[in-house]
Order: structure tokens, then C-alpha cells, then sequence
């Protein structure tokens, strides 16, 4: 147990911020699975070929784009190491982007 005031006061702070830590990896988390169920949608739609494709690029572009987005706060706010959202990216644009990579 602590027995400062000011260790107690960290300890307050240190469950303060897990907790928000917690919630900010939850959130990229969701984040990254929605973005690879739009990319398993579109690669089943691209036995129709049309107008619905350039959609499905649209989309992925966007979503992957709020995905880095959310990594790269992350980063910033060191929630997320930078290799690890390096990692991360790197697998997000190679489903995404199969043809770049």
C-alpha cells in the first residue's frame, strides 16, 4: 500500500489513465475489424464488377485512412508503441492493397 500522498495520488492517476488506454486500444481495435470485414465485403463483390467496385475502393481508401489516422493518436498520445503501429499499418495496407504490395 502506498504510504506518500503523492504515491497515492499516482496510484488514482495510473487506473485513470489504463482505463482510457483500455478504451482507446478497444476503440482501433473495432476500428481495424470493421475495415477487414469491408475488405472481405468488397473481395466477394468483385464477381460483379461495376459501379459497386469503385464504392467498395472509395470505402476501403476511407476506412483505411480513419484506421491509420486512429493509430497514429495512439502513437502520439503513447498509447500504442511506434513499432507496434508501424506493425499494425504495415498489415492493414498489405490486406488492403494486396496489388502495391
Amino acid at each position: 500500500m502506498a504510504n506518500t500522498k503523492s504515491s497515492k495520488k499516482r496510484i488514482k492517476i495510473n487506473k485513470r489513465n489504463r482505463i482510457q488506454n483500455n478504451s482507446y486500444k478497444s476503440l482501433i481495435k473495432s476500428h481495424e475489424k470493421n475495415h477487414l470485414n469491408l475488405i472481405k465485403a468488397s473481395s466477394e463483390q468483385v464477381s460483379n464488377p461495376g459501379e459497386e467496385e469503385s464504392n467498395y475502393k472509395a470505402l476501403l481508401r476511407a476506412s483505411f485512412s480513419a484506421v491509420v489516422s486512429q493509430i497514429d493518436k495512439a502513437v502520439k498520445k503513447k498509447i500504442l508503441h511506434k513499432n507496434t503501429a508501424i506493425r499494425k499499418k504495415t498489415n492493414l495496407l498489405k490486406k488492403t492493397f494486396p496489388t502495391l504490395t
